[in-house]
């Protein structure tokens, strides 16, 4: 019997639909909110054309400015993270996203580079703390057997994002002249102000801890409580009781950090220039067509991240199957580089964002594994912080690539070998992973 007079069968019961039920009203609401983050992270693929030709921005700006909001997003995204776990995650996501979506806006008065530059990093910087912020808040809610699950779930936002952002910021583009405004205009302004209105939604439908759900039933909250609880203290009598001080210059965080630069250089340096690759694939101009076309790779992401996460769990096999999506990825950006065939072409990179979308919520499982609180919150901020510095990096190696060995295609073929170096470290993780009373447990079935 439990502490609390339940048997452990009707405990598994109670923690089961509690998870259900919080997947049920948060995940969704998470997602919205991804969605509309990444969407006005990337949305410059889609205007870059437009802004060459009406402000003058070169290419070698553009790419300057796109990784821009990296350097921002890197510089404060542990002191945000800390600032969350301090004060609660409802009035900080609340926040973050009114303060993004306010910037976010503010793009369609681009005149130049100057002010293309400082709005970039700016968005940087007030974004800093949403994706490793919704992990951390993640861990509040979902014990370590059911976390790449339910980070599989809110990452399905990233494909998601690309498959409705592609056709709107499309759409939007083709608003040119209306109301006197340029498309890309009608672009920012729309997809900025959504930004604010979800934040403001935020403050009153965010929960900052099961403890405080007063939407969950008494014994499912109580049960759902207990069992986190019992998962924090299993990390922290694993290894997790570091200060947060102290998870910033850990040899494992400071590794997963490179690992999650290699697998952000190949996202990035393929999403920022997607629509312009498709429209040279099909030969169309970038518009609601090739929004349209941009989507398919990201809908055959969104079904991999919905399904194989899951697998991950049950087999715990996260670092192994994450390995082998890198490789694939990397396969599907080289793939789309030699060959000619538009259908083949599409199908390549379909792979490619299959890869590296489906094996992000397995990597997040593995710093979560061993660390808990402040220093998770640290972790998780400098992980993802300087992870996505490869937003940076990528659109910048990219064109050097390109102009260095003057061919387009160079700069896939950097990309794939950057794939490929991350799913190498992914399996050699293996040798320093701490192993955890989880490991050793039998997987519980995953909540419908």
């Amino acid at each position: 019997m439990t502490s609390q007079g339940h048997a452990p069968g009707t405990e598994d019961a109670l923690v089961a639909s509690a998870l259900r039920r919080t997947a049920k009203r948060l995940i969704p609401f998470l997602l919205l909110m991804y969605v509309i983050a990444f969407i006005d992270r990337s949305n410059v693929g889609f205007a870059k054309e437009e802004l060459e030709a009406s402000t003058g921005i070169s290419t070698a700006a553009y790419a300057l400015g796109a990784g821009l909001f990296f350097i921002g997003y890197a510089v404060f995204e542990v002191p945000s993270n800390l600032l969350m776990h301090r004060v609660g995650a409802r009035w900080w996501m609340a926040r973050i996203m009114i303060t993004w979506g306010v910037v976010a806006t503010a793009f369609m008065f681009v005149t130049n580079e100057t002010t293309f530059y400082v709005l970039r990093f700016l968005l940087g910087v007030c974004e800093a703390g949403f994706f490793p912020g919704v992990l951390l808040y993640l861990t509040y809610w979902f014990p370590q057997e059911r976390r790449a699950w339910a980070t599989g779930l809110f990452q399905m936002g990233l494909p998601l994002a690309n498959m409705v952002g592609g056709p709107l910021s499309g759409g939007l583009l083709e608003m040119d002249g209306l109301a006197g405004l340029r498309g890309y205009q009608w672009m920012f302004m729309v997809e900025g102000l959504l930004a604010v209105v979800v934040g403001v939604v935020a403050v009153k439908f965010l929960t900052n801890s099961p403890a405080e759900a007063a939407w969950l039933p008494g014994a499912e909250r109580e049960a759902l409580v207990r069992r986190i609880e019992a998962d924090d203290t299993a990390r922290a009598d694993h290894g997790g009781a570091l200060g947060w001080a102290r998870a910033l210059v850990n040899p494992r965080v400071l590794y997963f950090c490179l690992v999650c630069l290699c697998i952000q250089v190949a996202v990035y340096g393929l999403t920022f220039f997607l629509p312009t690759q498709v429209s040279e694939i099909t030969g169309r101009e970038v518009g609601f067509s090739v929004g349209v076309l941009t989507a398919v790779p990201w809908a055959c992401a969104l079904v991999a991240v919905a399904l194989l996460p899951r697998v991950a769990d049950r087999l715990r096999a996260h670092s192994e199957i994450a390995a082998v999506l890198l490789v694939l990825s990397g396969a599907g950006i080289a793939a789309s580089a030699v060959t000619e065939n538009a259908v083949l072409a599409m199908a390549a990179l379909c792979l490619a964002a299959v890869g590296f979308v489906a094996c992000q919520p397995m990597f997040w499982t593995l710093p979560a594994a061993y660390l808990s609180g402040a220093a998770l919150a640290a972790g998780f901020g400098l992980i993802n912080g300087l992870g996505n510095l490869g937003g940076f990096i990528a659109p910048n190696v990219r064109v050097w690539a390109e102009e260095t060995f003057d061919s387009t295609t160079a700069g896939l073929y950097v990309l794939a070998g950057t794939a490929v170096v991350g799913a190498l470290l992914l399996l050699a993780s293996r040798l320093f992973r701490t192993r955890t009373p989880q490991d050793a447990a039998e997987p519980a079935t995953a909540p419908a």
